[in-house]
């Protein structure tokens, strides 16, 4: 089974900015050599509220359907180069959901890895 390398980033929610306070609500996977860009995102709004009680969900939701839709292709006016795509979604912002680091590793399967992501990092601990 051949191994690849990919990068990906958590997406994580940031209610109030000047608090820096966080929950990571979805990540981003490129694998350049197998032409795979994928982004999964998973808001708990009970979670969120916790950091900041006046949050606006919706907001938040709507922020993310947005990451979704550049990670797909589907939002106008980006690329269609995926990897100028990743770029792009992992570059610092200081709005509601924001991109943290961009870490590295090896996968045989970029749409499993992004699934193991986000189960393990992303989604509560059961």
């Amino acid at each position: 089974m051949n191994r690849h390398p990919f990068v990906y980033a958590l997406l994580r929610a940031v209610p109030r900015v000047d608090r820096g306070e966080a929950i990571n609500v979805g990540a981003v996977l490129y694998c350049k050599p197998l032409r795979f860009l994928g982004c999964r995102t998973a808001l708990d709004a009970e979670r969120l509220r916790a950091l900041d009680p006046a949050v606006d969900v919706t907001e938040v939701e709507r922020a993310l359907r947005a990451v979704e839709k550049a990670c797909d292709g589907s939002a106008g006016g980006l690329s269609d180069d995926i990897g100028k795509r990743f770029h792009w979604l992992t570059a610092p912002r200081s709005t509601v959901v924001q991109p943290g680091p961009v870490h590295t590793g090896v996968t045989a399967d970029p749409a499993a890895e992004l699934d193991r992501l986000v189960r393990r990092l992303v989604l509560p601990p059961k």
